[in-house]
C-alpha cells in the first residue's frame, strides 16, 4: 500500500510534518517521498503545479486521489485506514470533541507563530514597522498561555485531547516543535515544555523530524524574549 503513495514535502515545513506523521502512525514508513527546497522554489516547480495549483506544500497522492492540505490529507489517511496502524481519533464523544477542539485551534496557533517568526519573509522591508511585530508577539504570547492553561488542566503527562495520541498532537505537535526550535523557552512555559519532552521520542515524530534540523542542532533565538 505504502508505494501507491507519494510525499512532495519540505524540511521544517509543520504541514508537511503533520502528514509525515499520520503516514508513519499509520504503518506507511515505505512510502514514495520527494524533498524539495523552499529556499529554491521547488514548491512552484510543473512537478508540483501539476498536483497541487497552489504551488504549495505538502502535495500528498494515493494512487489517483491528490490531497493536498495538511489536514485533509491526515484525516483521509485515518479514515480510509481505521483498522492500521495506531488509532487516531478516540471512541468516546467527549474525547473526539476536544481532539477535534485543539486541532482547529491549532491552525490559529500556528498562524500566530509564523507571523513572528517570518514576519520579515511576508513583509517587504518598506512596509515593516516595529509596533506591527510587536503586536504579533502580543497575539503569539496570548496564545502561548492559552495552550499553557490546557496543558495545565489536562494534568501531567497528557496528550492534547486526554491520555492518548490522537490527530490533534499530529497535527500541532509540529507548531510546538517549531516554537522551542526558534528559542522558545520551556522555563517561562513549562507546560509546553513537558509537552513537547513527553513526544519528542515517539517514533512517528522522530523518524520525520526535519533532516535541516538535525544537521544544525542550534536553531534559533527568535523567541528568545517571549
Amino acid at each position: 500500500m505504502a508505494q501507491d503513495m507519494t510525499l512532495l514535502w519540505g524540511s521544517g515545513s509543520p504541514p508537511c510534518w503533520r502528514v509525515m506523521i499520520a503516514l508513519e502512525e499509520k504503518g506507511f514508513a515505505g512510502y514514495n517521498q520527494k524533498l524539495l527546497s523552499f529556499d529554491k522554489m521547488e514548491h512552484k516547480s510543473q512537478e508540483v503545479l501539476h498536483l497541487n495549483p497552489r504551488g504549495q506544500l505538502p502535495t500528498f497522492k494515493h494512487g489517483a486521489t491528490i490531497v493536498n492540505e495538511s489536514y485533509a490529507a491526515c484525516f483521509y489517511l485515518e479514515t480510509q485506514f481505521k483498522s492500521q496502524g495506531n488509532k487516531l481519533v478516540p471512541d468516546g464523544v467527549e474525547e473526539q470533541a476536544l481532539m477535534y477542539q485543539r486541532m482547529f485551534e491549532g491552525l490559529t496557533f500556528y498562524d500566530k507563530l509564523t507571523a513572528v517568526i517570518f514576519y520579515n519573509w511576508y513583509v517587504p522591508e518598506e512596509e515593516r514597522h516595529d509596533s506591527a511585530l510587536k503586536r504579533n508577539k502580543e497575539a503569539l504570547i496570548t496564545e502561548l498561555n492559552l495552550w499553557e492553561g490546557y496543558l495545565e488542566k489536562l494534568g501531567p503527562k497528557s496528550h492534547l485531547a486526554g491520555p492518548y495520541f490522537t490527530l490533534a498532537d499530529v497535527t500541532v505537535f509540529p507548531t510546538v516543535a517549531t516554537l522551542f526550535r526558534f528559542g522558545l523557552s520551556a522555563d517561562r512555559y513549562p507546560k509546553l515544555g513537558e509537552y513537547y519532552a513527553l513526544l519528542k521520542d515517539r517514533p512517528s515524530i522522530k523518524a520525520s523530524w526535519p533532516p535541516h534540523w538535525l544537521e544544525n542542532l542550534k536553531g534559533q533565538d527568535d523567541l528568545k524574549d517571549i
